[in-house]
């Protein structure tokens, strides 16, 4: 799916995008850790396996991963669905540091939004550490309502939730 106001696509995570999902994460390492938790240095030792098994899981039907990709065929950006059942999932996106705050987050979890009922979705949750409320506008500006308090590894936060139908 094309993003026309960022030129950056949408597309299902898939085997080929292993070194440009690697080469993101380790780019903008640093940068996540200021949101959320810092993966460790295990997820990048065997990042192959990792990849694989999270290609199996979509295989499977369990989670949704999609990437965005650039015009040089850089990964950007991700936006996951993940635990499917029941007709819901659980919606957590990155943004690459040098797209941050360019309204990139909110036009890709929009598109994940629009792509969400083909996968049998009618509902979604997120979450977001009140330690970063760019993600928490992100959740509302896109229709997701706060209802009520969580807790995460960077403090307090707020879970969010959007019916699709």
């Amino acid at each position: 799916m094309y993003l026309p106001d960022h030129a950056v696509t949408l597309e299902p995570m898939r085997a080929d995008h292993e070194d440009a999902v690697l080469a993101f994460e380790r780019a903008n390492r640093q940068y996540f850790a200021q949101w959320i938790w810092d993966r460790g240095d295990e997820y990048f030792a065997d990042f192959g396996t990792r990849h694989a098994a999270l290609l199996a899981e979509q295989e499977a039907g369990i989670c949704r991963f999609h990437v965005l990709v650039d015009d040089t065929g850089a990964v950007i950006g991700r936006v996951n669905l993940i635990d499917l059942e029941n007709g819901a999932a659980e919606l957590g996106y990155r943004i690459a540091e040098h797209w941050a705050g360019k309204g990139l987050a909110t036009a890709a979890v929009r598109a994940v939004i629009q792509l969400a009922p083909t996968y049998g979705l009618t509902a979604l949750r997120a979450g977001a550490s009140d330690h970063n409320p760019a993600s928490q506008a992100v959740l509302t500006r896109v229709g997701f309502r706060a209802v009520g308090p969580s807790s995460t590894d960077l403090g307090p936060g707020k879970k969010y939730e959007m019916s699709l139908v």
